[in-house]
């Protein structure tokens, strides 16, 4: 089983994540921001990972440093499941519909950590969360995970439905990416890294 756990304290957040790629979409998610909450789910949802995390952090400043330091992590967690990415897939592109947003995430689990974030008009407030940690998140998640990862933004209005869309097509792609398809390594230089 690909799993791994991870804690991480500093100053502004104590944090516990559990990971295992191998799992059924289980979930214990309380990061003490409500919305994040609700995108950690679904990201456990769609990817299929059992995912546990337990953050406590400065929210009486603001999300950023929750939210950005469960993405390093969550980022950390994958690299160490991952192990040596022999048999994965390593590459996968999915679009995903909310509504009235369109978003597509495609992903190269190439060990190079490089983020392209397409998606104007992303500020602004969902309940108490900044739209602009979002790309906080994914910016630490492929930092620590060694991803190249690119997030595009088709379209969208509602603040909400952008931001599931993103998540929702993020786990898709991280789902096919981590599939075991072979017994090799997914390189011409035979190492990921």
């Amino acid at each position: 089983m690909r799993k791994s756990q991870i804690e991480r304290n500093t100053k502004e957040t104590q944090i516990a994540l559990s990971l295992n790629l191998d799992g059924a979409g289980k979930y214990a998610i309380d990061t003490g921001i409500g919305f994040f909450d609700h995108m950690m789910t679904l990201f456990a949802c769609h990817s299929g990972f059992d995912l546990s995390v337990k953050c406590n952090g400065d929210v009486r400043v603001d999300g950023h440093h929750s939210v950005e330091d469960i993405g390093i992590v969550l980022g950390k967690a994958m690299a160490q499941a991952l192990g040596d990415k022999v048999g994965i897939k390593r590459y996968a592109s999915v679009t995903i519909p909310m509504d009235e947003s369109l978003a597509t995430v495609t992903v190269d689990i190439s060990g190079r950590q490089f983020l392209v974030f397409n998606a104007e008009s992303m500020t602004g407030k969902v309940g108490d969360f900044d739209i602009e940690l979002v790309e906080e998140f994914f910016r630490a998640v492929a930092n620590c995970a060694g991803l190249t990862l690119h997030i595009n933004l088709h379209y969208g209005s509602n603040g909400h439905h952008k931001i599931e869309a993103i998540f929702k097509a993020f786990a898709r792609a991280l789902k096919e990416a981590t599939t075991i398809v072979s017994d090799k390594i997914p390189s011409s230089k035979g190492m990921l890294e």
